[in-house]
């Protein structure tokens, strides 16, 4: 991968929408070749998806919530089980297996505390923890979707 590759990605990253013609005259190429790299980098698995980012204030979904969750289970079945309910849950937007004193760590956006104790009752249900923490945003001060370029080889 290449500086141009490098940009391409940077225009992606910053804006899905533009056109490859848009993103070839920002990275100094035409447009033809612009796409094969754009294609390329498909083929690779490099890029994973292009999607619209939503603001969760204006779909009713602005509460932000981190669950840490311990449990006494290790088992492939046990995580496979409950990996599965938790991708049945959409209000889950985030789900980490986590070393450390924490076993898993989710985001999970809700609209209100009562909204969290409906998923909340879903999590237990699904799976036995020993510990289940939670925690609300309050602010959120740094949000991007875009990955950091710079240590690309």
């Amino acid at each position: 991968m290449d500086t141009i590759d490098r940009n391409i990605l940077t225009c992606l990253q910053r804006d899905a929408t533009l056109s490859v013609a848009e993103i070839a005259e920002r990275v100094g190429l035409s447009t033809t070749p612009c796409w094969r790299r754009i294609q390329n980098l498909d083929k690779a698995g490099v890029i994973r998806a292009r999607v619209a980012l939503l603001d969760p204030e204006k779909l009713n979904v602005g509460v932000t919530v981190f669950v840490r969750l311990r449990t006494n289970q290790h088992s492939h079945d046990w995580l496979e089980g409950f990996a599965k309910a938790v991708a049945d849950m959409d209000e889950v937007v985030e789900f980490y297996r986590m070393s450390g004193e924490i076993d898993y760590l989710l985001k999970i956006v809700v609209p209100d505390i009562a909204g969290f104790d409906t998923v909340y009752k879903r999590l237990i249900k699904a799976a036995k923890f020993s510990d289940v923490s939670s925690n609300f945003a309050l602010e959120q001060i740094k949000y991007t979707t875009a990955l950091p370029l710079d240590y690309v080889s």
